[in-house]
């Protein structure tokens, strides 16, 4: 029978009736489907490509198009709306349910592919849940006035969207994981899709057909929820090699510890931050030339760095009498004071008690008023995305000057001089534009290559006599090696990071794209 075949009827003037009811109940669970589908693709790509502005911004804007295509294709469905509804909804199930495990095993198994499934997944995905909403309001006008039923099918479908963006990133991902999200939602697709069998069920053609590919696609994606840590761990082992010892989602970021051969390895979203085989000569590099300089520093602050690795270093000075910890993670910092391993890496430093660990965004936290320090270790993530960016521009290092004491050095962990040459000079340029000095200076680290810092101070910079004891790495004879720059990393011009522009993130995904590439 067509849609115009249809008995006519009179909207109801006592007010909606069950059949309504759940199918704009039915409204508020595909928007809220629809959205954690597009944001575990958004959240995903900015994981695992990078540049979180350019790849939300992509995702979505073809999420929306894609939405628009099928909104536009809804326009052929003529006859049997409620089966092509049940049909549309278990394909949306299966599809957008499994894209973070799909997507997830790709990245692991076929890199070179994942840009393509990413987007060919997105358009699909996008264009079945563009198909939803016309087909609903469609089934709906049977029963419903106009002017109502564009009122109510929006509002259920705003009303849903609301509830997912703020359940995301605050107990979705942090309780569930991105692959058990997409896949709790895929079985929410699937109920709706038996809900709708079951409200229909007179108008159905082969309704026993219908109900046995609604237990089939409910059978499977309850199966994969159960297994999902198999998922996970089946892609992850592939993607780091070693043994993964510890794994966690928090709001900010995938925490990843695995252990071989070379010892542990800490990864952020896929992005090494130290090897335990060599960490040591990254962090006395990063930590001593600043705070031997000074002499007898009381007061320090380390704005990232939540493994406490730099900690471990601050604490070898006697005078130290108190370090502020700044880390945005929660998580990163009780995993490094509690973990019995790795805590034992930091020489538990976080348990000091000359240690306050504050868990916030340290651009926030320069921007209220408190002490001046006599020496800021700034150890943040290399800038792949314009989150972390904003914490390499002048406004971010005109702050930090606000909180550096006169005589006091930050120092500035600064990517590889060889290999992202024009970023690292970009950040010593920014350096500059407020009006501190820069010293930059560069150190070998295996695990990494070689390696840049600089110190950011008000008064020149004099390399120290002595360092303290227990070094693995720097002695006070080739200290002043690190200061020289070979030809092939010497500076060139460049221009100021700002938040405007951040064209920094930019310069880095150019440089280290090229190593990629190759």
């Amino acid at each position: 029978m067509s849609e115009a075949a249809l008995p006519a009827r009179t909207p109801d003037a006592r007010g909606p009736q069950p059949v309504e009811i759940a199918l704009l109940a039915s409204v508020f669970v595909v928007a809220a489907c629809g959205l954690v589908y597009e944001l575990s693709a958004a959240a995903l790509s900015s994981y695992l490509l990078g540049d979180s502005v350019l790849q939300f911004s992509t995702i979505i804007g073809t999420y929306l198009f894609a939405m628009g295509v099928g909104s536009w294709l809804s326009r052929y469905f003529d006859r049997q709306l409620p089966a092509h509804f049940l049909r549309i909804e278990l394909l949306v199930a299966l599809i957008g349910g499994a894209l973070p495990a799909i997507l997830f095993l790709a990245n692991a198994y076929v890199p070179g592919a994942f840009r393509l499934l990413l987007y060919g997944l997105v358009v699909v995905v996008g264009t079945l849940v563009g198909l939803e909403i016309p087909l609903v309001m469609r089934i709906l006008k049977r029963n419903i006035v106009l002017k109502d039923l564009v009122s109510q099918v929006l509002t259920f479908d705003y009303l849903g969207a609301l509830a997912v963006s703020v359940a995301f990133p605050l107990i979705l991902v942090p309780q569930l994981g991105m692959i058990r999200t997409g896949l709790l939602f895929g079985v929410m697709n699937a109920a709706v899709a038996v809900w709708a069998l079951w409200l229909f069920r007179h108008e159905l053609r082969r309704a026993g057909a219908h109900a046995v590919a609604c237990f089939l696609t409910l059978a499977a994606l309850i199966g994969a929820f159960w297994g999902a840590d198999h998922i996970t761990t089946l892609a992850e082992d592939k993607f780091y090699q070693d043994r993964i010892v510890f794994s966690a989602s928090s709001p900010y970021q995938r925490i990843v510890v695995t252990r071989g051969v070379l010892g542990h390895r800490l990864f952020l979203n896929g992005n090494l931050q130290f090897a335990e085989r060599d960490e040591y000569r990254y962090h006395e590099a990063l930590v001593h030339p600043a705070m031997a300089a000074h002499g007898a520093p009381k007061k320090v602050a380390v704005l990232g760095g939540g493994d406490g690795m730099a900690v471990r270093e601050i604490l070898k000075y006697p005078s130290v009498e108190s370090v502020t910890l700044v880390e945005l993670d929660p998580n990163m910092t009780q995993l490094f004071t509690t973990h019995e391993t790795l805590a034992a890496l930091n020489g538990h430093a976080l348990s000091s008690p000359k240690v306050k660990v504050v868990n916030t965004d340290a651009f926030q936290w320069l921007q209220q008023e408190g002490d001046t320090f006599d020496v800021i270790v700034v150890d943040f993530p290399d800038p792949t995305n314009f989150a972390i960016g904003k914490l390499y521009t002048n406004s971010f290092y005109a702050l930090l000057d606000r909180r550096l004491s006169a005589s006091g050095y930050a120092v500035i962990q600064t990517t590889s001089p060889l290999v992202a040459r024009k970023s690292y000079w970009t950040v010593a340029s920014t350096i500059e534009s407020v009006g501190l000095k820069a010293t930059p200076y560069h150190a070998h680290v295996p695990s990494f290559g070689e390696w840049g810092y600089i110190i950011a101070s008000h008064r020149p910079y004099r390399q120290p006599d002595a360092l303290p004891g227990g070094m693995r790495f720097l002695t006070p004879a080739t200290l002043p090696l690190m200061f020289d720059f070979p030809l092939d990393m010497a500076r060139v011009p460049t221009e100021v990071n700002r938040l405007s522009n951040q064209t920094l993130v930019t310069t880095y995904e150019q440089e280290w794209g090229k190593v990629m590439a190759h």
